[in-house]
């Protein structure tokens, strides 16, 4: 199969897009072939090194968790799907190496759901990583219906998918963004607010009484802004800040969850959760997807386009 490889740390110029060996299939595992893998921050960063001491990683080295494809066989112990089964997963596993910037990946069951029928191949790409990422950090809240929850760097990749979550539950949602995603914000069911000096206090200005949940997914000050607002301080999530466990909050690494990707499937084709796409690229075309997704300007997902 084709692939995007890398045999080393480094930026964007180490991907190369060649060829490489078919996967094998586990046990408890389908092997896919892949129609679209989202670009996530977490991609080029593995390339980097940074996350060198939190996983394993092993060269040469095919990056991508996010995916949406086709199950063309299935493993000895997987009766969950069958072939020509339409699915999109999170396909991290505790080792990195086989990923899913490939024609073909071999993703464990657990990691994986039905793609929603009412989203392209681009859009169900999109979804798994930034979406579990919205959905189980928002759980960890209890963010429910009559809730007030702020929703940190809601015009990002995961706050866009927390804000249609938090609304789809009941719940108000004050998001932070720069003015220029506002009407984005608005779109989505979020009051907008522009992050920056005087946050706490432009809250307040729509919630007198502060905030019932806070979720941040931008770090710096948002964990510290955030329990100023909280009526309950222990009501913060954050994926950032490692800190926040120190006052009681909940730090946040997503987990693969076939059930999850379900319920953001079921969201998805109810019209209760859109992916806002803003680039797709072909898959020889990976470091200029890592590039786009380091310069932090994109609105929406960053989408390898593989068959």
């Amino acid at each position: 199969m084709r692939a995007i490889v890398t045999n080393r740390y480094g930026g964007p110029e180490t991907l190369e897009f060649r060829e490489v060996d078919d996967p094998r299939v586990g046990p408890d595992s389908v092997l896919v072939r892949v129609r679209a893998a989202a670009v996530n921050p977490v991609d080029w960063k593995i390339v980097a090194g940074y996350l060198d001491a939190l996983m394993y990683v092993h060269f040469p080295l095919v990056p991508g968790w996010d995916v949406a494809g086709v199950v063309e066989a299935v493993g000895m112990d997987a009766p969950e799907f069958s072939v020509g089964d339409e699915i999109f997963g999170y396909v991290r596993k505790d080792e990195v190496q086989h990923g899913t910037y490939a024609e073909l990946v071999d993703a464990p069951v657990r990691a994986l759901a039905r793609k929603p029928a009412s989203l392209s191949w681009t859009q169900a790409a999109g979804v798994p990583l930034a979406g579990l990422t919205a959905l189980q950090s928002l759980r960890r809240v209890d963010v429910g219906a009559g809730d007030t929850v702020l929703v940190h760097a809601a015009a990002g990749g995961v706050g866009a998918f927390a804000v249609q979550i938090a609304v789809a539950e009941g719940a108000r949602v004050i998001g932070t963004a720069s003015e220029r995603n506002h009407d984005f914000l608005r779109s989505l069911g979020a009051e907008p607010v522009t992050y920056g000096d005087g946050l706490a206090d432009r809250v307040r200005q729509i919630a007198a009484e502060g905030v019932d949940a806070a979720v941040d997914y931008v770090g710096g000050d948002a964990v510290a802004i955030s329990r100023e607002l909280l009526k309950d301080s222990s009501r913060v999530a954050s994926i950032v800040d490692r800190g926040v466990t120190q006052h009681g909050g909940h730090h946040v690494w997503a987990r693969p969850d076939s059930a999850g990707l379900a319920e953001l499937a079921g969201l998805a084709d109810a019209g209760r959760l859109s992916v806002h796409v803003d680039r797709v690229l072909p898959l020889d075309q990976a470091a200029e997807a890592f590039r786009l997704s380091e310069s932090g300007r994109t609105r929406g997902k960053v989408v390898l386009e593989v068959s």
